[in-house]
This record gives structure tokens, C-alpha cells and sequence, in this order.
């Protein structure tokens, strides 16, 4: 796989970012939060406060410091009566760290300053930009310090602006993946402008598939105007960052449930047969491929495909989680 390579904007982009955090949180001061004690001291009093004690070869590997930079803050800390060394139980080579009662007083007050100083910055910004930062903040994290961590992962209903994000995002995403223009762009803005305007919430739903706070996918259940007792799926969608988490399926999974619950006969749907992720998600869901039409939409010749899947029988299916 191929490296693609990185523009001088990008790289200043995350450096000017780096600054004006620092500068924002004061963390280049030398002393943290109007204390005697430097970023890494406090973050090391931080770690030691989450456990009894720490080996210190763990503490190091943990906070990725220097051996010998980190045996010189431990013997600041100690002098001052924060931590104090022994050895391990199960190994006598190896030194261990813990907090003293003075030290875990510390940490506690560090821990209290930074929480009041954060809780100030956020103060400042509406409800809507907090969202928006907390959505940011979950995608740096997502990429370049959590990549193999696990995600957190929630099905809810769409928040403020987030019909908007459905209509901008189905766009985008088809466009770069299948080169569709933006007359399916306008057709997903209907099916959102009807569901928003004329829906019945007892027989209509819409999902937000959430990982780490960020909005990664979607899916609606909504009734089929011309059929009493049929459920449609419509614009199910999974970011292409988001994909591999199992996102599609749970949104079908949620989609099919609720229309059950809703006392609907059947639940139906029409794709297209360049959409093979999706087609897949739906015949392990159970959904039965009823027919295909040709047709020229989009901008492109394409194969629709009408799925539907009896809702009177119980479904066990392998897509289930």
C-alpha cells in the first residue's frame, strides 16, 4: 500500500494546531496549572494516581520517556515527599513507584485545577460547538493516537444538524467512491425533508451510528406510502473510516427490529448492484433479492434491485450481533 504524500499546508496545519493548544492550556509554562511541577512531572503523578503502584519500567514505557529523564524526575518528586521507591514483589531487579499520602494530595489537586480550567474553555462555547469539538477531538484521536484502540460504538437518533450531515455526507461519499453526481445528493435531501416534515415517530425511525462521539453512519425506516403494512430501509450509510466495525449490519439490525416491533408485514428496499458491501449486509440480514430494473440515474447506467424481507416469520440471522 502506497504512502500518499503529505503537503507542507498539512504539516503546518498540525504544527500551528500544536502551538495554539499548548499555548491555550499554558502547558509550556514552567510550572502546570499555577503549580511548582512541569507537564511531565504531573502527568507522572496523574499515572501513579490511577494504580497502587507502578514498576517503573512499566512508567517509562507507558509515558515513552527516557530512562535516565525519568529517573531524575522520580528523585525530584522524592525529595519533595511525593512518591517513594521499592522493589518488586515478584521480581527484586525491578523498582517500583507509588504515591505518597502527600503525593496523592497533589495529584488529586492537580487533577482539580485541570478539570476547573477545562471546564472553563468549554464553558465559553454553546452547546452546538461543544458537540462539534467533542466530534473533533474523537477524530484525531481515532487517527493518529488511538488507531488500534477499542472503538466505542452507539446506535441513537439523528441530534441538531445532524439531517443535514445525512443529505452532505451520502453526497460526498458516493461521489468519491462511484463518481454519482448530485441529483442523488437531491434525492437523499427529499427522502430527509419528507421524513422531517411528515413523519410518524410510533412507525417511522431514523439512526445515527456513533463511534468514539463522531457521527459515522445511518440508516431510516419509513413507511411505504402505498402499502399499509410495509416498512421501507432507506439511506443506510457507513463512513468509509468507520467501515470493518460492523456499523452496517447493527443499523440493518436496528432497521428490520424496529419495523417487527411496528407491527409492519414486510420491509423492503431498492439498491444498486455496484453497492456489493451493502447487498451483502442485506442477504445476511435475511433480505430475499425480489427484482432489477436498468436504469440511467446519477450520472451512471445502472442495475436497481428491489430486496424485501417477511417481517411475520421470526429471523435468525448470521449478521445478528
Amino acid at each position: 500500500m502506497g504512502i500518499d504524500v503529505v503537503a507542507p499546508a498539512e504539516i503546518e496545519a498540525i504544527r500551528a494546531f500544536s502551538r495554539a493548544y499548548t499555548r491555550t492550556l499554558g502547558v509550556l509554562a514552567e510550572g502546570l496549572l499555577a503549580t511548582p511541577y512541569s507537564l511531565t512531572e504531573s502527568r507522572v503523578l496523574f499515572e501513579l494516581a490511577q494504580r497502587p503502584s507502578a514498576e517503573v519500567a512499566d512508567l517509562r514505557r507507558d509515558l515513552g520517556l527516557d530512562s535516565g529523564y525519568l529517573s531524575r524526575l522520580l528523585t525530584r518528586l522524592e525529595r519533595d515527599g511525593l512518591v517513594t521507591r521499592g522493589r518488586s514483589a515478584a521480581d527484586a531487579r525491578r523498582q517500583t513507584i507509588a504515591l505518597t499520602a502527600s503525593g496523592a494530595h497533589t495529584a488529586a489537586d492537580l487533577d482539580r485545577r485541570s478539570t476547573e480550567q477545562v471546564a472553563g474553555l468549554l464553558a465559553q462555547l454553546p452547546a452546538v460547538d461543544r458537540r462539534e469539538l467533542m466530534a473533533g477531538i474523537g477524530t484525531v484521536r481515532a487517527l493518529l493516537t488511538d488507531r488500534d484502540a477499542p472503538r466505542r460504538v452507539a446506535l441513537r437518533e439523528p441530534g441538531p444538524g445532524e439531517y443535514g450531515w445525512v443529505v452532505a455526507r451520502h453526497g460526498a461519499v458516493y461521489a468519491a467512491e462511484y463518481g454519482w453526481d448530485d441529483s442523488f445528493e437531491g434525492l437523499v435531501a427529499q427522502i430527509v425533508g419528507t421524513y422531517l416534515t411528515d413523519h410518524d415517530p410510533a412507525r417511522e425511525r431514523a439512526w445515527i451510528a456513533e463511534v468514539d462521539g463522531r457521527p459515522a453512519g445511518c440508516v431510516f425506516c419509513v413507511a411505504d406510502p402505498d402499502h399499509d403494512d410495509v416498512a421501507k430501509l432507506r439511506i443506510l450509510l457507513v463512513e468509509p473510516w468507520a467501515r470493518g466495525l460492523g456499523l452496517g449490519t447493527r443499523l440493518v439490525d436496528a432497521c428490520v427490529a424496529f419495523a417487527r416491533d411496528a407491527g409492519y408485514r414486510r420491509i423492503g428496499l431498492w439498491t444498486n448492484d455496484v453497492l456489493v458491501a451493502a447487498r451483502r449486509i442485506y442477504r445476511a440480514a435475511g433480505f430475499v433479492l425480489e427484482g432489477e430494473e436498468r436504469h440511467h440515474s446519477f450520472g451512471h447506467d445502472l442495475v436497481g434491485e428491489f430486496w424485501s424481507l417477511d417481517l411475520s416469520k421470526q429471523q435468525t440471522t448470521a449478521a445478528s450481533s
